[in-house]
């Protein structure tokens, strides 16, 4: 896939919003695109673009630039949304009904086949066009379809053992909502951490900057 066989997780993060942005271009009618048209819409340089896409090889040509629906399939190819890797969801609470509902799995590579939880008022409910399944019949369920990826919408405490335990059913990758950073010491697992939280605090730092500024300004302006 790469020239080197080792991406930067950087360039990697970086994957999802160009793939995004060449989306959005399509759906406007766009045809081709330079890298430095494209910089401008995605707010970084046309060299950084152009070292990023080089990691995966060479996608643009001289003069022309890059035609977006073509870009977009190889971007697409590399993230994996063509593979549809079959999906589980561990936790049925408000937050994982909402991730079901409205994450649009298939077009991200995922294909969401079970969604379960431990608490048994839950079973037999529908999310979407799925019905919440009890955790007891996870194991079984696993052993029958072969899921691959877990989303993990649990309770910090019980994040551990459900991992390992998921681990030992043959799941490789794991999209963890639980508060917990998972750090599974097995070498071929993938884990994504999503701290909600952090993202806000990251968001409040900025007003907080922002509002000092403010405050500085206003106190040089009475002086």
């Amino acid at each position: 896939m790469s020239k080197n066989g080792s991406i930067s997780a950087s360039v990697i993060k970086r994957l999802p919003r160009y793939y995004r942005f060449l989306g959005e271009l399509s759906k406007q009618g766009v045809d081709r695109i330079s890298s430095r048209e494209l910089s401008q819409r995605i707010k970084l340089t046309a060299s950084q673009i152009r070292q990023d896409l080089n990691c995966f090889g060479g996608f643009g040509q001289q003069g022309y630039g890059y035609h977006v629906d073509e870009l977009r399939a190889e971007i697409g190819k590399i993230l994996g949304v063509d593979k549809q890797f079959r999906t589980i969801l561990i936790g049925a609470g408000n937050l994982g009904r909402a991730i079901a509902t409205h994450i649009n799995f298939d077009t991200r590579g995922c294909e969401l086949i079970g969604i379960f939880d431990s608490n048994e008022q839950l079973t037999g409910k529908t999310v979407g066009n799925l019905k919440i399944m009890n955790i007891k019949t996870l194991e079984n369920f696993c052993r029958e379809n072969h899921p691959i990826v877990a989303v993990l919408c649990i309770p910090k405490a019980a994040t551990q053992q459900i991992a390992d335990t998921l681990v030992g059913m043959g799941l490789k990758a794991f999209w963890n909502f639980s508060h917990y950073d998972l750090s599974i010491g097995y070498d071929d697992i993938i884990v994504e951490n999503v701290h909600l939280g952090d993202s806000l605090l990251t968001l409040t730092y900025g007003v907080n900057v922002l509002t000092s500024d403010d405050d500085d300004r206003e106190q040089e302006a009475e002086e």
